[in-house]
C-alpha cells in the first residue's frame, strides 16, 4: 500500500489545458473517488497516476517517491479499465495471472495466488472459461482479479461499471467496496455517477474544467457544499434551486423576505421539499412553493412532482400512494435547516437557513 501525492498536476495538449495544477493528498488505504462530468479532467488525472499519460508540469508522488519520470510497471499499481481489458483467447485463470507470468514466482506460488485472488472473487467455478462464457459482472471480476492478484500498491478504477446495466452496478459497488474493506489497498476510482462515489468513497474529489471544486467525505459534500455546481451534482435528484425573489422564508411566525432583488439563489434539496395534501402537516414551514404539476414519478414508496413555480421547475416529494395530475395546483414545503443558500453571481456558497 501507499501514499498517492499530487502536486500544482498540470496536463497540456498544445494550448489546452487539460489539468490545471491541482494539489491532492491521498493517504495510505484510502478510498477516493474522482467525480465530475465528462472533460473534467478526472480520468486524465488517474492515466497520470497510472503512466500513461506524460505530466506536463508539477510533481507526483507514490509512496512518498517522484515518480513523473517511472514507466507504469515501474509504479507498482494495478489498473482497471472501463472494457474490462481481458484476452479473450485465453481463460480466467490465465486472465488473472497474467501480469505473474514475467516474475520471478514460482509456478506453486503463482497458482496459489490465481486461486486465492479467484476464491475472493467468487470466480473459482469459471476458472477453465473463456471471457465469451461469462457475463458482464464475471468479466469485470476478470478484470478486478489481475490487478489483485499483483498485489499492487495502490488500485486505479476508470469507470469500470459504466457498461454494466443498473442491477449490476449496484451489486458490484457493493463487491468493490467490501474488497476493498478487505485488502485496504490504496484506491482511486474514477466516474461520473454520484451515486457510485457517495456509496463507495472514503473521501470524494469534484472536478470541473481541469480544477478540484471541493473535496471530502459523501456527508460533508452534501451537507456543505461550498458552490452550486457541488450541490447539484451531489444528490440524486439534482438540489433544486429558486431565485430568492419568489420565495419567503416563515421565520418564528414572521415572514422574511430573502432578496427583492433576486441576488439570492434558494437550493433545496427534493427530499426536504414535501407536497401538501390533505393529510399533511399543516404547521408552518420555512419555505411554501406553489405551482403547477407537469410532471409525477411514482417510484413506490415515495413519487417525485415536478412544479412548475413562476417558470422555474422544482421537484417535490410525496407519499408513494399519491399520484396528482398533470396540471393541478400543488403547494410544498421545507422547513428551515433545509434551505442552502448561494450567491447568484459567483454561485458561490453563503452558508444554510
Amino acid at each position: 500500500m501507499a501514499t498517492i501525492e499530487l502536486n500544482k498536476l498540470v496536463k497540456r495538449y498544445g494550448k489546452v489545458e487539460a489539468v490545471r495544477g491541482i494539489d491532492l493528498q491521498i493517504a495510505d488505504g484510502e478510498f477516493v473517488v474522482f467525480v465530475g462530468p465528462s472533460g473534467c479532467g478526472k480520468s486524465t488525472t488517474l492515466r497520470m497516476i497510472a503512466g500513461l499519460e506524460d505530466i506536463s508540469g508539477g510533481e507526483l508522488k507514490i509512496g512518498n517517491e517522484v515518480v513523473n519520470e517511472r514507466d507504469p510497471k515501474q509504479r507498482n499499481i494495478a489498473m482497471v479499465f472501463q472494457n474490462y481489458a481481458i484476452y479473450p483467447h485465453m481463460t480466467v485463470r490465465q486472465n488473472i495471472g497474467f501480469g505473474l507470468y514475467t516474475s520471478k514466482t514460482s509456478n506453486a506460488d503463482k497458482n496459489a495466488r490465481i486461486e486465492e485472488t479467484a476464491k475472493i472473487l467468487g470466480l473459482e467455478p469459471y476458472l477453465d472459461r473463456r471471457p465469451a462464457a461469462l457475463s458482464g459482472g464475471q468479466r469485470q471480476r476478470v478484470a478486478i482479479g489481475r490487478a489483485m492478484v499483483r498485489n499492487p500498491s495502490a488500485f486505479l478504477f476508470d469507470e469500470p461499471l459504466s457498461n454494466l446495466d443498473a442491477q449490476l452496478r449496484a451489486q458490484m459497488r457493493i463487491e468493490i467496496k467490501r474488497l476493498h474493506q478487505r485488502l485496504k489497498t490504496t484506491t482511486v476510482y474514477v466516474t461520473h455517477d454520484q451515486v457510485e462515489a457517495m456509496t463507495m468513497a472514503d473521501r470524494i474529489v469534484v472536478m470541473r474544467d481541469g480544477h478540484i471544486l471541493q473535496t471530502g467525505t459523501p456527508t460533508e459534500l452534501y451537507e456543505k457544499p461550498v458552490d452550486v455546481f457541488t450541490a447539484r451534482f451531489i444528490g440524486s435528484p439534482s438540489m433544486n434551486l429558486v431565485s430568492g425573489n419568489l420565495i419567503a422564508v416563515h421565520n418564528n411566525g414572521n415572514k422574511v423576505e430573502l432578496s427583492a432583488e433576486g441576488n439570492i439563489l434558494v437550493g433545496i434539496r427534493p427530499h426536504d421539499l414535501v407536497v401538501v395534501t390533505n393529510g399533511s402537516d399543516n404547521a408552518a414551514a420555512g419555505v411554501e412553493l406553489t405551482g403547477i404539476v407537469t410532471a409525477a414519478e411514482p417510484l413506490g414508496p415515495e413519487t417525485l412532482v415536478h412544479i412548475d413555480v413562476q417558470g422555474t421547475s422544482v421537484i417535490a416529494t410525496a407519499s408513494g400512494k399519491f399520484i396528482p395530475a398533470i396540471g393541478s395546483t400543488l403547494t410544498a414545503r421545507a422547513g428551515t435547516g433545509s434551505l442552502y443558500l448561494f450567491d447568484k453571481t459567483t454561485e458561490k456558497s453563503l452558508g444554510r437557513l
